[in-house]
């Protein structure tokens, strides 16, 4: 997986012993992560479904991203979580598309709307 982790948000500077107790506090609060087995694979295709307790997100690779593909979409990973991780997840990619839309503009997620027309010749 990337190496994008969410951080607490900067608190302004503060002088002397203080300021070190503080930056000891939030080392401490950092949770320490092991991706060093972890799978990265592409998905262009999401399908998302629940019950009242957890959230069933499954990724996969659509072959066919232009209308109604004739093939089914193979999932190929499957992550199965709670509501309270669904929506620290969902915090957290909101941040993420955010800082990537103030980087490099909007994204526009119809696909119909990226597509250039060609001019007929």
């Amino acid at each position: 997986m990337a190496d994008e982790k969410t951080e607490a948000p900067k608190q302004p500077k503060k002088e002397g012993a203080a300021a070190s107790g503080d930056a000891a506090q939030q080392q401490a609060n950092r949770v320490q992560v092991d991706d060093s087995n972890a799978i990265c694979s592409y998905a262009n295709f999401c399908r998302v479904t629940g019950t009242p307790e957890e959230l069933i997100i499954d990724f996969g690779l659509n072959s066919q991203p232009f209308g109604v593909p004739t093939e089914p979409v193979k999932v190929s990973q499957r992550i199965v979580t709670n509501y309270y991780t669904a929506k620290r997840m969902l915090h957290a990619l909101h941040l993420s598309v955010q800082r990537h839309e103030q980087a490099f503009g909007p994204l526009e997620t119809d696909v119909q709307k990226r597509v250039i027309a060609k001019p007929q010749a």
